[in-house]
């Protein structure tokens, strides 16, 4: 943003009837580091999911049962049949993800999770990129208009997230499988991870903490629900360290799930 003079008076804070001080920020720390990392962090994430739910193999090791969570639920007619537990019903053409009836809706869930709001809304949105740095616009309108106004919609997506992280689970329980009976290996405990950490994060949800205890006007006569919201409450304080973790366990997961299925590496086996 060009710094503003006193015959052309920028937006925001260099608008006219605010102090005259045209440098963006009188700050000397390297504020602009945090809003880059989160950037980047995006970044590596989008990048690295889209690939691979456009890649559509190497998504299911059928000796094991492992199924990655981008591909969860795979309904398209081209998967894999065994790798559809639930039916095929999306029409096989190459804009439509394997998992199109799943993946929108996740990526929407944590487009709108409150945390994420607050990473993006400073390094992308920059509203503002930091405390202290000047806003590159005249008007912030919050959530009140297109397109942030999408943001209310958070609740609901929850409601999907909890319904795809139950089939996760039944993923990551079906996958205790060898040609021989029960099975156990590396990649179990990958799955089981990573849907525990997906429950975590979801449970961890502002939303969530409203649903079991918000509009209680008295907990002493909520004593369930009282309890509920404290223990989502506790979990609640590390949103932001759950909502990190679990863009990794879910990328560790899809590669390793992808290096055994495409016969890169074998699976460690413990049992079976």
């Amino acid at each position: 943003m060009s710094a503003p003079t006193a015959d052309r008076p920028g937006p925001g804070v260099f608008s006219k009837g605010r102090a005259q001080i045209s440098e963006r920020t009188l700050r000397t720390d390297r504020w602009w580091q945090s809003p880059l990392v989160v950037d980047l962090g995006f970044a590596a994430f989008v990048i690295y999911a889209t690939v691979r739910a456009f890649l559509q193999n190497n998504y299911y090791v059928a000796e094991y049962h492992y199924l990655t969570p981008f591909y969860s639920p795979c309904i398209s007619t081209g998967c894999v049949p065994e790798a559809s537990h639930f039916g095929q019903f999306i029409p096989d053409v190459w804009w439509l993800p394997y998992a199109a009836a799943s993946l929108p809706f996740l990526l929407l869930f944590r487009l709108t999770c409150y945390y994420y709001r607050g990473a993006y809304y400073r390094s992308v949105w920059q509203s503002p990129t930091a405390c202290g740095v000047a806003e590159p616009r005249a008007n912030y309108t919050g959530e009140t208009r297109f397109p942030l106004v999408i943001q209310n919609t958070h609740r609901y997506f929850f409601y999907i997230a909890m319904i795809i992280s139950l089939i996760n689970t039944y993923d990551a329980i079906i996958a205790f499988h060898s040609p021989s009976g029960f099975g156990f290996g590396l990649g179990n405990v990958i799955l089981v991870v990573n849907v525990v950490m997906l429950w975590v994060y979801t449970v961890s949800c502002h939303s969530c903490r409203h649903i079991v205890g918000g509009r209680l006007k008295h907990f002493s006569k909520h004593p369930v629900r009282y309890w509920f919201w404290t223990q989502v409450s506790a979990l609640n304080t590390r949103h932001k360290t759950y909502a990190w973790v679990t863009l990794g366990t879910l990328m560790l997961t899809d590669f390793y799930i992808m290096l055994v299925a495409s016969g890169t590496i074998s699976d460690l086996r413990f049992i079976g």
